[in-house]
């Protein structure tokens, strides 16, 4: 992985296609599209809930195992999938017998992807995940590197990546049509985390102010909060910390804005730009709080050649913070969130569902490439096909696990108030040790990332 001109990415690649073929059940190889699957499903509630509806709505797919710890959300799974057997520790799911289990959804908290992941790679057992992949780099690192020895199909979930519009995005960047692009600027209205009082006044119709707790409070009655806090340091239960989305501004269970929509907004110049790990990052903000994430800040990335393709500069602007070139343009500055992208030929505006070539003037007669990038059958139906199949995945995490782990450094770099140097190889930073700490962390008594 340290070889000079191999990037961690081609690493993982050939380590997919080559040392560890795709290991597929022996049913389907050579097996029609509509052989049954069998699945498990660990989270079931909110964002769980969704995907285990995605994963069902394939006439072919049998919701097999069921797992939360709120009973609430269990039991309303299991009203839906009546013969599926249910659990409140996924650490018992994977005790039990899983040979005809044919693939594991993880949509639990953020603070325990990786730990309801692992056990199903080291089972070679295909994956999807919601994103973020992980809770922190190291485990990013560990997820990725045993996806590729598992061999097995993987895809995080960051549904708009399967969506049309990041596809044609990607061609027009590809193809040249603002030609190099040397500096991107990501922008993300949410402002959820520790607020000001000008933030809180500013945003207080669309964010969840963040408040500290007063007092130990007894869990509710459906909820194993042990088993919530999983890896995390132990604490008393407060409503501050649950239901969701309220943990995600908890350093303890999540890590803000930055990693959870980082998944999302970041996956665009990942993408187009074949971008890997970042040679150093800077991020400004306010005073860092020991265990809120903050609501508004940014994060500069720079990123060497790639091939033909020029060095670059990626800054993530999250909250009440804007570029000069987005809050001076009359058409950029009408755009609430976008990812843009500025080349030698022009700009190109985009967010989830729609795109804009600028200056618009210059582009008005302009044909776009044709579509190079094949649509996308849907999001989960990409991975079930990739179960059945062999196909890829549009997010295996080859690809989600180094895009996980940029995101993340911007927090470590916020964290840790000074530029970073990053030495993805070794996984450090050289010109600043201290912000280690923040790369990993040792999991609680009980839980371990190696199943």
């Amino acid at each position: 992985m340290s070889r000079p001109g191999l990037s961690r990415r081609r690493f993982l690649a050939a380590a997919t296609s080559s040392a560890a073929p795709l290991i597929l059940p022996a049913w389907s190889r050579g097996a029609a599209p509509s052989q049954r699957l069998r699945l498990a499903c660990i989270g079931v509630g909110g964002r769980g809930g969704k995907n285990m509806a995605e994963m069902a709505s394939d006439p072919a797919v049998e919701i097999a195992l069921l797992c939360d710890v709120n009973a609430q959300n269990l039991d309303r799974a299991q009203q839906m999938h009546p013969g599926a057997k249910t659990f409140r520790d996924f650490r018992e799911l994977y005790a039990s017998n899983l040979d005809d289990i044919d693939g594991v959804v993880v949509s639990t908290t953020e603070h325990t992807h990786a730990f309801a992941t692992m056990p199903a790679l080291l089972r070679k057992k295909p994956v999807y995940c919601e994103k973020p992949l992980t809770y922190n780099v190291a485990e990013a690192r560990r997820i990725t590197q045993a996806a590729a020895e598992a061999g097995v199909a993987t895809q995080m979930g960051t549904q708009i990546h399967g969506m049309p519009n990041y596809r044609r995005v990607v061609e027009l960047v590809q193809s040249g049509a603002i030609g190099p692009v040397k500096e991107v600027h990501v922008c993300v209205s949410r402002a959820w985390g520790l607020q000001s009082k000008e933030e809180s006044e500013a945003n207080k119709d669309r964010v969840f102010v963040t408040q500290r707790p007063t007092e130990a409070q007894e869990p509710p009655p459906f909820l194993d909060w042990d088993l919530w806090l999983g890896p995390a340091p132990a604490r008393p239960y407060n409503d501050v910390y649950f239901p969701g989305p309220k943990w995600y501004r908890w350093w303890d269970f999540g890590n803000g804005t930055m990693s959870d929509l980082g998944s999302h907004w970041n996956d665009l110049p990942f993408w187009a730009l074949n971008l890997d790990a970042p040679l150093s990052i800077e991020a400004s903000g306010p005073e860092p709080d020991p265990e809120i994430a903050p609501a508004t800040m940014s994060a500069k990335y720079t990123y060497g050649p790639r091939g033909d393709r020029p060095g670059l500069t990626l800054t993530w602007h999250q909250g009440n913070t804007k570029p000069e070139v987005w809050k001076d343009d009359p058409v950029i500055s009408k755009w609430d969130s976008g990812v843009l992208f500025i080349g030698e030929k022009g700009m190109l505006l985009s967010d989830y569902g729609k795109h804009l070539l600028l200056p618009e003037a210059e582009f008005k007669d302009f044909t776009p490439p044709a579509p190079f990038i094949a649509d996308s059958p849907g999001h989960h139906q990409e991975w079930l096909r990739a179960i059945r199949e062999g196909t890829p995945t549009g997010s295996p995490f080859s690809y989600a696990g180094p895009l996980t782990e940029a995101n993340h450094l911007g927090n470590v770099a916020f964290r840790s108030g000074t530029r970073l140097e990053w030495d993805a190889a070794r996984m450090t930073c050289p010109n600043h040790p201290a912000a280690d700490r923040f790369l990993a962390r040792t999991p609680r008594q009980g839980w371990s990332l190696e199943g």
